[in-house]
């Protein structure tokens, strides 16, 4: 399982960077992202939290611990800068936290995520457009499909708006407490359950090995 969204304390998570760690290596993890909630008041502490919780696992060969953060309810014009300050502090994957339909996220966080070079994945994007899904295509930011309570009940429309549009999709879980992360075979039934066909789920579950390497290359 690669899963390049998750939270610790430094957020809102309940778990130290080194607990969700060595909770998601015990569960299959072969690489995790830290990617805590993160604006112009933040961004330097979180990501220098994530580098160093990178530096600390770089030993292991069990599990690869990537550096990130999740750009959280800004403007969408301050996208773009955020993700490039994120990008020179050492976040090696950059989150931007979609429009969920269970929180208030500005409109066009979505547009301004998918066309920004900076940015790796456009979390749980809510009711997605068809052209935000072109854009997301052709600039090579992926879409989540989550498995977060809430946030999920708009997979179904991801997965559509990927399809038509031959965007890459990945399953992440937005983990905050042990009992979300999940197995390889449970990210096969939300991919399932979000309406991806079974001959695709394979294709969609390699989306996250091409971006680990993207980013980590």
């Amino acid at each position: 399982m690669i899963d390049l969204h998750t939270h610790t304390f430094a957020s809102d998570g309940v778990l130290l960077p080194s607990e969700i760690i060595r909770r998601a290596l015990v569960v299959g993890y072969r690489a995790i992202g830290i990617t805590d909630h993160g604006d112009e008041s933040n961004m330097e502490d979180l990501v220098r939290r994530a580098v160093a919780a990178s530096d600390a696992w770089s030993e292991t060969e069990e599990i690869l611990v990537i550096p990130g953060v999740e750009i959280t309810h800004v403007p969408p014009d301050r996208i773009p800068p955020l993700a490039a300050r994120a990008r020179e502090l050492g976040a090696r994957v950059v989150v931007v936290h979609g429009e969920t339909i269970t929180e208030p996220v500005a409109p066009g966080t979505n547009a301004a995520a998918v066309r920004c070079p900076d940015v790796d994945i456009l979390a749980h994007p809510g009711l997605l457009t068809l052209e935000d899904a072109r854009a997301a295509a052709e600039s090579g930011v992926y879409l989540e499909i989550t498995a977060r309570k809430g946030h999920s009940a708009a997979n179904g429309r991801v997965a559509q708006m990927a399809a038509e549009a031959g965007a890459r999709l990945l399953v992440n879980t937005d983990a905050h407490a042990p009992g979300d992360l999940i197995t390889l075979d449970q990210a096969s039934n939300i991919l399932l359950g979000a309406g991806v066909a079974e001959r695709d789920i394979s294709k969609v579950l390699g989306n996250a090995e091409a971006l680990l390497a993207r980013i980590t290359g």
